[in-house]
């Protein structure tokens, strides 16, 4: 094991605040460019092909933007779902949409469903989980935004979906610290290439 929970805790402090940096600091002209490149990838991915039922984040800031493949999802017939932060305890509820117009601002400003109680499902419906994250690794390990919600949407889940992250070559690190508790992607698609994760949770 490496080092103590405190000192993966500042590892993971760091390599987040380098990622995120890097990330932000991407001119807009080029952003535009590595979405397309990486929305392109995505859509061509076997594990997205199969799944009849994907669950997105809606792109917020300097994320990869989600918004054209939730559009295309919707237009090929699948199921989309969509996370809203239930802010009593930061936990994630997904719900169903069936265009972007039904998420608005919500917690920090981040893009949310407005959908009723009925449209809500469980992780465990889905076929797909695409996750955002601040930086990744080619084994799998990911580093989120310090908070752990999808670490803990998806310990809830049973048998858990596959699991594919989205992320600008930028956010690559040489190796990730990873904790008991932290959950591993199967695939990362970048601006560049897909990478096929080995040693995934």
């Amino acid at each position: 094991m490496r080092g103590t929970l405190q000192i993966n805790g500042e590892e993971k402090a760091t390599i987040r605040a380098v990622a995120l940096a890097r990330r932000d600091a991407i001119p807009a002209p080029v952003k535009a460019i590595k979405d397309r490149a990486i929305t392109d990838r995505l859509l061509q991915c076997e594990q997205y092909r199969s799944a009849r039922t994907v669950v997105f984040y809606a792109s917020f800031r300097s994320e990869v933007a989600t918004f054209e493949a939730i559009a295309k999802t919707l237009e090929l017939g699948k199921t989309v779902l969509v996370p809203r932060v239930n802010t009593e305890d930061l936990s994630l509820d997904l719900y169903q949409i069936t265009g972007s117009e039904e998420l608005s601002p919500g917690y920090m400003g981040i893009p949310e469903p407005t959908a009723s109680p009925a449209a809500r499902r469980d992780v465990g419906s889905a076929d797909l989980v695409v996750l955002p994250g601040a930086a990744f690794d080619e084994r799998g390990g990911r580093i989120g935004y310090g908070k752990g919600c999808y670490d803990r949407l998806l310990a809830e889940a049973g048998p858990r979906p596959a699991l594919l992250a989205l992320a600008y070559e930028e956010q690559l690190a040489s190796e990730i610290p990873v904790q008991a508790h932290d959950i591993s992607v199967g695939t990362i698609v970048t601006d560049r290439r897909v990478i096929l994760c080995h040693g995934q949770g």
